[in-house]
This record gives structure tokens, C-alpha cells and sequence, in this order.
């Protein structure tokens, strides 16, 4: 027996009462046009289930060789040292070498190297260190098919998300480079479901990095002078709320755009860019799921800004 059957209007004629339980709908609510609302986002979460465990598992992959990199980088270091203690002993001591190791300290312009080597190293742990902070945010951040609720710190996931999404800040052919403003709240951890906030997360995010993007590409030259922003913000409300604010400083939106913006498959980006599920699920996550809020608020020319508001513990 099939999950469900629609009329060639899409209206739903029988569903299955198993997949009901499943979606969290009673029959009559999954009846008509409502297995659309149920449907997608289990789709989308099975999806993103999927890519939380690639993600895992291609981090820890990545962690073996990088930590071991690591690990040889401190003791390369170390003999560098010895070494270059070593070399200015022997010139301290002997310092009128051989022609032959004059000429060869001139051809390899070995003070050039002394000096240098250092910097090499300490170069090649701050990338090291660098790249074993973005593993570290990748598993973080894969815990999309986590389905307990745990008391977390928001900010971590926030955060991550930022460093996953690091290189779209960066300048490109698209836009400038985007500044980024974070203004953090002391939050205590917040009861939620973590994977499922850090997808808000980058669906906010992302969102706001595209209409940058945008704006930069439609505006004038005097406009595109205005570097791109985005701003995050936390706030404590009355020891019970967690407000989050996600806004740039891009073209905006009318308000018809505003008027759909939280609809299934509705979306203004170009064929194959979006899928119009993002900020649908993104409402689902923190209305249906964390009990809370989520508005936009947004005018042509003057950027747009959205509010999310989550209980600290959810009862």
C-alpha cells in the first residue's frame, strides 16, 4: 500500500495511517492539500540526516592525516631550532670559514634562510591549526540527525556555521568582502534540538550572503562602494527567551516577497539556486519544533532583518 494518493489537482484522496504517526498529522489534517506540509520536510530531514553522516565521515577522515601533520609539525620545529642554534654556534666559533662554505652560504643566501625558516613553520601550524577548527565546526555541525534535545550554547553553533561559511565572506566576483559583525548576548545553554538550529542558522545566513550578492550585482557604482554587512545579535529576554537576530544590509524586499517568504517552494532565486524550502523548514525548526518565533522584517532598499525567539527550556 502506497504512502498516499493525490487527484490530478493534488488533492490528497487516502494516506497512509502509519505514515501519519510518522509526519505527526492525523488523517483528516494530512487529507487535501495537507500531506505537503508533512511531506517535505521529512524528505529534507532524511536528506539532511544523510549529509550530516557524510560530513562526519569525511572529517574524521580528514582529522588522521591533519593531526598527524600536527603532531610532526611541533618536533620539526623543535630541530629546526637545534639546528639554527647549531649554525649560529659554528659562525660564532669559526668565522672564517673555508672559501668553499662561503660561497655556498652566499649561493643558498643562508641568512635569508635562518630567518626565514621560522616563519615557514609557524606558518604551516597556524594552517594546520586552521584546518583542524574547521574539522572540528564539520562535526559540530553534523549532528543534523541528532533527534534528542539537548542543553547547548548557542553560540558555538552559530559560530560554525560562520566558519563553515567563512569563504563566501571572502571577495569575489559576486560581491566585495562581507563584514561581519557579531554582538553576543551572555546566553545560558538553550534546551533544543542542535542540528536542526544550526540548519536555521545557514539558512539565514546563506540567504543573507546571496541578497549581498545580488544587490552588489544590480546597484550602481556608488552603491557597490558600501561594503556588504551582516550582523548577528543575541539577546537574553527576561531570563526565559533567546532572541537572534540575522540581518544585512542588502536590497531588501517587497512586500508581496515578505508575504510568502515562509510558503513551501516559494522562492526568488534563479532556477537551480534554491529549492523555496529553506525558510519553510526554517519555520517548521522553530515554530512546530522549538515552540517559538521567527518574523522578517524588510523594505526595498533599506536590507532585511530576521527575529528568532526560542524558549531557554522547553517543557
Amino acid at each position: 500500500m502506497g504512502i498516499f494518493h493525490t487527484d490530478n489537482d493534488g488533492n490528497c484522496l487516502y494516506v497512509n495511517q502509519r505514515w501519519c504517526e510518522i509526519a505527526g498529522l492525523t488523517i483528516e489534517a494530512a487529507m487535501g492539500k495537507g500531506w505537503y506540509r508533512a511531506l517535505y520536510p521529512l524528505i529534507q530531514a532524511e536528506k539532511m540526516s544523510s549529509l550530516g553522516q557524510l560530513v562526519a565521515g569525511v572529517a574524521h577522515e580528514i582529522n588522521n592525516p591533519v593531526n598527524f601533520i600536527y603532531g610532526n609539525l611541533i618536533h620539526a620545529q623543535e630541530y629546526t631550532e637545534t639546528l639554527l642554534n647549531f649554525i649560529n654556534l659554528y659562525q660564532n666559533y669559526y668565522p672564517n670559514p673555508p672559501t668553499e662554505i662561503i660561497d655556498f652560504a652566499e649561493d643558498s643566501d643562508l641568512d635569508f634562510l635562518i630567518e626565514d625558516m621560522p616563519n615557514i613553520l609557524n606558518s604551516m601550524k597556524m594552517g594546520a591549526n586552521r584546518i583542524r577548527e574547521i574539522i572540528l565546526s564539520l562535526r559540530n555541525f553534523s549532528r543534523l540527525d541528532e533527534a534528542e534535545m539537548k542543553a547547548v550554547d548557542i553560540h558555538e553553533g552559530i559560530d560554525n556555521t560562520l566558519l563553515i561559511l567563512h569563504n563566501r565572506l571572502k571577495e569575489n566576483s559576486q560581491h566585495q568582502a562581507i563584514q561581519l559583525i557579531k554582538n553576543y548576548d551572555n546566553i545560558p545553554l538553550v534546551e533544543c534540538y542542535a542540528g536542526q538550529l544550526n540548519q536555521v542558522f545557514m539558512n539565514l545566513i546563506s540567504n543573507a550572503i546571496d541578497a549581498l550578492g545580488d544587490y552588489s550585482h544590480h546597484s550602481s557604482i556608488q552603491q557597490q562602494q558600501n561594503h556588504g554587512q551582516i550582523t548577528v545579535q543575541t539577546e537574553l529576554l527576561d531570563q526565559q527567551w533567546v532572541r537572534i537576530k540575522i540581518a544585512d544590509n542588502g536590497m531588501g524586499m517587497s512586500e508581496k516577497v515578505k508575504s510568502n517568504l515562509f510558503n513551501p517552494f516559494f522562492t526568488t532565486k534563479p532556477v537551480g539556486k534554491g529549492t523555496g524550502l529553506g525558510l519553510s523548514i526554517s519555520y517548521q525548526i522553530i515554530v512546530e519544533k522549538h515552540k517559538g518565533s521567527i518574523q522578517c522584517n524588510s523594505q526595498v532598499g533599506h536590507g532585511t532583518e530576521f527575529i528568532i525567539e526560542i524558549p531557554l527550556h522547553q517543557h
